[in-house]
């Protein structure tokens, strides 16, 4: 009988790669995704369809409002940065960073898991390409693991739960080529941070652009249309 996990499903290239390498794995994959007040809510349309293109029994997208607080490019009135080059992506801590987002989002997943009798939960960070996100490291997840098995009653009574960040350490090329031997279908996904209304993608912000270089990287299409 395959183990169930929880999958944090943003919609985006990293979440759906991790999604096809849990089944892969025999996990019967639970989806989460969050209506966080984020200005690319469209990714959120995106993991519906890519959860129901899995297969996944049940998926849920909980709303909680980091907008009330800001101090984010993506969930306040500060401008995208466009067009930068690597070394200025990773120089600092960007402003598309969203204060607490993955501690977060890893909690609601460990309330999940729980109710649900999961003892695997699966997060796309990646801590090699773009790795300014300090909630990306690998120090946070194992932290955060540790933190899991202190403060949950499955933790107590002994049934250990795992956080699985299976792209933690890979460059954005080689998650690309991971997820095309599992047959990912990648237009399906979302990564732009600044779509246009109609959800096309705009292809200068930084994500598009270290999604455009994956690709390039990795001898692959990507499909997705872009605005520039």
């Amino acid at each position: 009988m395959d183990k169930l996990a929880i999958v944090l499903l943003s919609g985006g290239l990293d979440s759906t790669t991790v999604l096809a390498i849990a089944k892969n794995l025999g996990y019967l994959p639970l989806t989460l995704s969050f209506d966080y007040g984020q200005r690319h809510r469209v990714e959120l349309g995106k993991a519906r369809v890519i959860a129901k293109k899995f297969g996944v029994e049940e998926h849920r997208v909980v709303s909680v409002d980091l907008k009330q607080f800001g101090g984010s490019a993506l969930t306040d009135d500060i401008e995208v940065p466009m067009d930068r080059e690597e070394d200025a992506m990773t120089a600092e801590i960007p402003v598309t960073y969203v204060p607490a987002r993955n501690t977060i989002f890893l909690s609601y997943a460990l309330a999940f898991a729980e109710t649900r009798g999961a003892r695997d939960v699966f997060i796309g960070v990646n801590a090699v390409d773009y790795s300014g996100y300090p909630d990306c490291r690998p120090e946070f997840v194992q932290a955060f693991e540790a933190l899991a098995n202190l403060a949950t009653k499955a933790g107590v009574d002994g049934e250990s739960l795992k956080i699985h960040a299976p792209l933690i350490q890979m460059t954005k090329a080689e998650i690309i080529k991971k997820g095309l031997e599992l047959n990912v279908d990648y237009g399906l996904t979302h990564s732009c941070y600044q779509p246009t209304p109609d959800g096309t993608s705009c292809g200068r912000c930084d994500s598009c652009r270290l999604r455009r270089k994956g690709f390039l990287d990795a001898g692959a299409v990507d499909p997705l249309n872009y605005v520039d």
